[in-house]
């Protein structure tokens, strides 16, 4: 078992990585959350089916809350019903969530446990890739809103993650394909220079490695004021991609944005991110190459969706949360991965018809 401590303060925690992991959640929770006396499992019902939750002993009486899957159902009414429902078992201010699930579930019930009572704890047990490689950790939590992703959450810490390797093992190709989106970034940050190693490592040093790094990044800048911004590496186009996808949904269209998962729209903004930085001087061609090695490596696709305008792209990203009233980017240079702010409109449109987007 691999532990990894997030040093964020006041309360800083640790992510349990290893297979099993999830057998030492009873005693887990007696350490970190002591007063609880009762919980709440926010999950899935696929989960349910599958026996993963009655597989689970907290060691306190528990009921468990159902959320809906997929993107769409990320709003704020999941988040009213869910609290809801917390009135209804009578949780108290000392009592605790726990959610099960990948990060859709640990964005939904964080985000859910951070408003009830105005702030009740929370424990994670991810059970998807993406999830235990980034989304579960660093206390970010949020819903959507139809003009954009996360547009709506708070910065709420876990009293733990729990990252159960074993339950990876029933992961459909595609949820594979989801974590190792995020796992790419990865390759991008932290102390050591870029590089393909992590393709080589096995799962639960590739989980804990990604964990370590977004650990360090997390305990430096919290509330994402600076440095933390760079673990958006790669998302800024990947969450234009996802809005499209969803307005395309909402409309009843079958598009591939419609179908992209968060980490399949995370590789591909890893290497449109790539370009731009290549193409605004600050990385060289042999560094793009590296990107589409990573990427490649992990069998993710790069190629963007068809029919997509840039201008439309343009207009998305620049409501991103990192955005200033400007168009901001998390990209390569000669001091790493860092945010640029001010970059210029026509060159990320050049970048995104260079990729296959009309002007």
């Amino acid at each position: 078992m691999i532990t990894v401590p997030v040093p964020v303060a006041p309360r800083p925690y640790e992510v349990l990585v290893g297979p099993g992991a999830r057998r030492e959640l009873g005693a887990l929770i007696t350490r970190v959350a002591p007063e609880a006396a009762r919980a709440v499992i926010v999950t899935q019902q696929p989960l349910v089916d599958a026996g993963w939750v009655d597989d689970l002993d907290p060691g306190i009486p528990v009921e468990v809350a159902i959320i809906e899957q997929g993107e769409d159902a990320k709003n704020l009414s999941a988040v009213e019903d869910l609290c809801r429902r917390f009135v209804e078992v009578g949780l108290s201010r000392h009592d605790l969530v726990i959610a099960v699930g990948g990060g859709l579930t640990s964005d939904v019930a964080g985000f859910a446990a951070a408003s009830y009572h105005r702030g009740i704890s929370y424990l994670t047990l991810a059970t998807s890739l993406l999830s235990q490689v980034d989304a579960a950790i660093g206390g970010k939590t949020g819903v959507n809103l139809p003009e954009g992703k996360n547009l709506v959450g708070a910065f709420w810490q876990p009293r733990a993650v729990v990252c159960d390797t074993e339950i990876l093992s029933s992961l459909p190709p595609r949820e594979w394909a989801c974590g190792r989106g995020e796992m790419a970034k990865y390759a991008f940050l932290g102390a050591d220079v870029p590089s393909a190693e992590i393709l080589d490592e096995d799962i639960d040093v590739q989980v804990a490695r990604c964990a370590g790094i977004k650990a360090e990044v997390v305990a430096d800048d919290e509330r994402e004021g600076g440095r933390r911004m760079i673990l958006n590496y790669g998302h800024t186009l990947a969450h234009a991609l996802e809005a499209t996808g969803l307005a395309d949904r909402e409309a009843g269209r079958s598009t591939r944005a419609a179908d992209l998962l968060h980490g399949e729209a995370v590789a591909i903004g890893l290497l449109f991110a790539a370009h731009l930085a290549r193409n605004l001087g600050r990385i060289d061609e042999d560094r793009v190459e590296l990107h589409r090695r990573v990427v490649g490596g992990f069998d993710l696709s790069t190629d963007l969706p068809s029919g997509l305008v840039a201008g439309d792209l343009v207009a998305s990203m620049g409501r991103d949360k990192k955005a200033h009233h400007d168009l901001t980017f998390v990209l390569d240079g000669p001091a790493g991965v860092e945010p640029v702010r001010g970059v210029p409109v026509e060159v990320v449109l050049a970048t995104l018809e260079e990729m296959g987007a009309t002007r």
